[in-house]
């Protein structure tokens, strides 16, 4: 079996020199470390934007103490504070896990499988205590990216459909697609469930007409087998490439990674 990659994500915080996860700072938040802390550095760890986007958003008059507004950023957390952002009273998050997986081919994307099929959490292991989830859903024989979280808002975030997160597939097909083919479908064609948006289509390779890349944002079941399929075309392989703006540079298939805290940023602000 090969080795994990399991690369965590880097945050601004040591303790005895030591570099530790987004998820052991959470966990190391607790009542006394909060007293004193200062308000930047407080927003920052909510999970709301990095520490120096909290600092501007502190100046810009956006963020609460005891429901006045505090522009000094390093004004420091007192006992019993209560800190709020957009109308809401945030605190510092706790053991979230956000993580990227390259899923392999044959293997299901569901908590557990009682025919004894493997899993996604398989791949995972024992190497997550946390109780994690995958956003969204790749069938048993595509591969490629997948986002995995227990931070419930930012999952149901990213599968609403006003979001339009954008997803990347490279589409390996059983033979040539025709160019009036591939301009009907940028067009969008009209499925049995209504008409598929496609943001963008086009040969992988325009020496191998096989091999198409197509860009959409819909979460519909199998949409893309289907879009393909309606012009009479099977697909033989299904590989999501990029998905909201994370991509499958350096991470092997059937590996996963931490997400970096830039990253985990990034996809709570997509819109």
């Amino acid at each position: 079996m090969k080795k994990r990659h399991h690369k965590a994500g880097k945050i601004n915080f040591r303790e005895k020199g030591k570099l530790t996860t987004k998820s052991e700072v959470a966990s190391m938040l607790g009542k006394q470390t909060v007293v004193g802390m200062r308000l930047n550095k407080y927003v920052a760890h909510c999970g709301i934007c990095s520490r120096r986007q909290a600092a501007d958003l502190v100046k810009a008059g956006k963020v609460r103490v005891n429901g006045a507004v505090v522009k000094e950023p390093f004004y420091q957390i007192q006992k019993d504070d209560k800190i709020e952002y957009d109308g809401n009273i945030i605190q510092p998050e706790g053991r979230t896990i956000y993580l990227l997986m390259n899923k392999p081919k044959n293997v299901i994307t569901t908590l557990s499988d009682e025919r004894g099929r493997t899993t996604v959490m398989d791949i995972i292991g024992k190497e997550v205590s946390e109780r994690i989830f995958p956003v969204g859903r790749l069938d048993r024989d595509t591969t490629g990216l997948l986002v995995f979280t227990n931070d419930g808002q930012l999952a149901q975030k990213l599968a609403h459909p006003s979001k339009k997160v954008q997803k990347i597939y490279q589409v390996f097909l059983d033979k040539p697609v025709t160019k009036k083919h591939l301009e009907q479908i940028a067009e969008g064609p009209e499925l049995e469930d209504g008409k598929a948006i496609v943001n963008k289509v086009f040969y992988t390779d325009e020496k191998d007409q096989q091999d198409v890349t197509i860009e959409i944002h819909m979460g519909k079941n199998r949409i893309v087998r289907r879009i393909f399929e309606h012009f009479g075309y099977k697909v033989k392989r299904l590989d999501r490439i990029y998905y909201g703006g994370l991509t499958k540079k350096d991470l092997p298939r059937g590996q996963f990674r931490f997400l970096s805290e830039r990253e985990v940023i990034m996809l709570k602000h997509f819109s």
